[in-house]
This record gives C-alpha cells, sequence and structure tokens, in this order.
C-alpha cells in the first residue's frame, strides 16, 4: 500500500467521499411524539423503603454525643434529686400503662 502526498491509499482518493455531501443549516425536528413515563405508587414506596433502608444502614447504632451528654449527667452529684427520681418512675409506670 502507497501513501502520497495527494492523500491517496492504493489509488482511492479519501477526500472523494466527504466532496460529495451536503450540510444542512437547519435542524430537523423529529415527527415523533414525546415520551413519557410513569411511576406507580407501589414503586414510588419501594423506592422509599431502599432509601431509608441506606439511610438507617449508614447511620450509626451508638450516638456518642448522647452516651457523653448522659455520662456527664450521671457524673453531677446534684442530678439524682427526689424530683428526677419521682418523674423517671411516672414515666415507667406510663409506659406499663398503670
Amino acid at each position: 500500500m502507497m501513501i502520497d502526498s495527494k492523500m491517496t491509499v492504493a489509488g482511492i482518493n479519501a477526500l472523494n467521499n466527504v466532496q460529495g455531501t451536503k450540510r444542512t443549516s437547519q435542524t430537523q425536528k423529529s415527527s415523533f411524539g414525546s415520551d413519557s413515563i410513569s411511576v406507580s405508587a407501589e414503586a414510588k414506596e419501594m423506592a422509599e423503603i431502599y432509601y431509608m433502608k441506606q439511610v438507617a444502614a449508614e447511620t450509626p447504632d451508638v450516638r456518642a454525643d448522647r452516651i457523653a451528654e448522659v455520662k456527664a449527667k450521671l457524673q453531677d452529684p446534684n442530678y439524682f434529686n427526689s424530683e428526677r427520681i419521682a418523674s423517671a418512675a411516672d414515666r415507667i409506670m406510663e409506659s406499663f400503662g398503670l
């Protein structure tokens, strides 16, 4: 195969195919209708559940900031007073329905 200065490859001018084409300055609009999709309520619900599972998986089980806050409160000798103990007891009784 021989390539000479006129851009021919094996006797065929490479620009012959390009020179005969015409270019248009306007774009043609498609005659097809527009596309649309619809998502069912079930699919939306499943997507929401999937998102919640991802958030739950990425959220740590232990909140270190809350643990540090509770530890600091427990170290305070004035934290446990009769009013706080009575309030806690009332909430425990409420949770049991008593």
